[in-house]
């Protein structure tokens, strides 16, 4: 396996310092949502074309990257990475921070990574971890996989002795808002095969996760005077509270865990006049995905009735179950495991409560997209780390995939 830590280390740290959290508010009206991520984006370009590959950069804002077959015969491959990150909290102006890592809590300026809610840092005992300072997310999510992905192919170019096919590159805007995919080039995509690095711990797989949906409810309810409103006012408020607090509890994300979906209040705003509620929906089983979207809008119907308030219901499918297009076309896993098996690596599969950009490609084109690890925990959070060792053995992966084409191509 060859030693990667410290030039992934410092290309990721690099990303780290672009400003590229999303705006879910902006999503569909403005791509990507803040101009931080073009500015990231255009630096990839440059760095690509300086390594000789094809490159292009549209209006769509995704950067589609190929590094040219040096044989004949060998499948393209894909891998692909987003730029933004979450703003569940502040990511910008990131800070990060390399650990020397001897074991016990880390102790940052805005929070603590405590150890016993961290067991895979045990495993980092003796090796590096990298933070922020603790005020705002580090951004591994997925800076981490742009800079493995980055530093496979620098290599690549930098070792022209080693044998490859085709090797396409896509870095998109806006995963985190759902809107990454949204006017993604399909028609430019040479590869049959797709694998996003967007995962977290070591040795982590991901072929299945989430149907996902957004169910936007506007409520309109009645004014009147206070001092006269009784048989007359209609508080469309209470009308969502209701219809939030008449949700399963115990079908919510913080109730749940495994295969078992949920039903999420985002967000619930406005005035006793008008209100609008935003609610997630998350299941595994396109059976059960379809009956909860069937189950909101009745309830929510009901709710209103109860009231004599009027509502308007929007739909919106974010992403589908990637596990189909992956069943149908083995291959994009046995060529992980086999690169597992040549790394000595111990890789599992894992179940993804969220999403990727590959799930909507695997939906979309059906492409085979599984999920690869990155070194990355606790993503979205103050407390999120990535392990330098782990960054190292991702680039690793990427290289060993790419081999397995051309040991396809001889078979």
């Amino acid at each position: 396996m060859i030693d990667f830590r410290k030039d992934v280390s410092e290309r990721f740290i690099r990303y780290t310092r672009f400003d590229t959290m999303s705006d879910p508010s902006l999503a569909g009206s403005r791509r990507p949502t803040t101009p931080g991520q073009v500015v990231m984006q255009k630096a990839l370009v440059a760095e690509l074309e300086e390594l000789g590959l094809e490159v292009t950069y549209g209006e769509e804002h995704v950067v589609h990257a190929i590094l040219r077959a040096n044989a004949q015969g060998i499948a393209p491959v894909a891998f692909m990475a987003h730029v933004d990150t979450a703003d569940d909290v502040m990511g910008n102006g990131v800070k990060a921070r390399v650990h020397d890592y001897e074991g016990g809590d880390i102790v940052l300026d805005g929070t603590v990574i405590r150890a016993c809610d961290n067991p895979d840092l045990a495993r980092c005992a003796g090796g590096r971890v990298i933070t922020s300072d603790g005020t705002t997310l580090l951004g591994g999510d997925d800076k981490a996989g742009v800079a493995e992905i980055m530093e496979a192919v620098s290599y690549l170019v930098g070792h022209p002795e080693v044998v490859h096919g085709d090797v396409e590159v896509f870095f998109t805007p806006d995963e985190e808002t759902g809107a990454g995919m949204d006017m993604f080039p399909y028609h430019e995509m040479i590869s049959k095969v797709c694998y996003t690095l967007d995962g977290g711990p070591e040795g982590e797989i991901e072929t299945e996760c989430f149907n996902a949906a957004t169910v936007d409810i506007a409520i309109h309810g009645v004014s009147t005077h206070l001092g006269s409103a009784r048989g007359r006012l209609v508080n469309a408020l209470k009308v969502a509270s209701m219809i939030a607090d008449t949700l399963p509890h115990s079908e919510s994300p913080e109730a749940t865990d495994g295969r078992y979906g949920y039903y999420h209040v985002g967000a619930i705003e406005g005035t006793n006049v008008e209100a609008r509620m935003e609610i997630f929906i998350r299941d595994f089983d396109s059976g059960s995905f379809d009956e909860r979207i069937r189950a909101l809008e009745a309830l929510a119907r009901a709710v209103a009735d109860i009231y004599h308030a009027s509502i308007d219901i929007d739909v919106h499918v974010s992403y589908r179950n990637m596990a189909s297009a992956n069943a149908r076309h083995p291959e994009a896993l046995e060529a992980v495991m086999e690169a597992g098996r040549r790394l000595g690596l111990d890789l599992h599969q894992e179940l993804i409560r969220g999403g990727t950009d590959g799930a909507r490609m695997a939906e979309k084109a059906g492409v085979p997209c599984p999920n690869l690890f990155t070194g990355g925990h606790n993503f979205h959070s103050l407390e999120e780390w990535v392990s330098v060792d782990v960054m190292s053995e991702s680039v690793n992966m990427v290289l060993a995939i790419i081999d397995y084409q051309v040991a396809a191509a001889k078979a």
